[in-house]
């Protein structure tokens, strides 16, 4: 057994300490690695909706023509008119906090489907 291990324990030296040691080393030229920052990807600037919904076209040429700022200005008009007869409607059948927001998630989901956030 001692002849096994000492046989092993050679070999293994000689490869990871041997004379080829100081060759390798001077065959390897270093390697400068700069850490720099992360590179993250820019957030979209168009409308993921865009062109997409039965009424994409005509909110889209709406905004063109009014101009964006009005029209996101009338968009949020509407949006909060529309939030606030849902919340009538929950409170007139007597629905909870947690319905009322549903009501208004599924309000936004189908105005985006249909093409009015587009």
């Amino acid at each position: 057994m001692a002849i096994t291990t000492s046989i092993a324990t050679t070999s293994f030296s000689s490869c990871v300490g041997g004379e080829d040691y100081g060759m390798l080393i001077r065959k390897v030229q270093p390697v400068n690695v700069g850490i720099g920052k992360a590179v993250r990807s820019r957030p979209m600037m168009g409308n993921v909706n865009e062109g997409k919904g039965l009424f994409a076209p005509i909110v889209v040429v709406t905004r063109n023509i009014v101009g964006k700022k009005r029209f996101n200005q009338l968009r949020g008009k509407a949006i909060a008119l529309h939030s606030q007869v849902i919340t009538e409607f929950c409170k007139s059948i007597g629905a909870d906090q947690k319905q009322r927001q549903g009501l208004i998630r599924l309000a936004k989901k189908n105005g985006e489907r249909l093409g009015f956030l587009a």
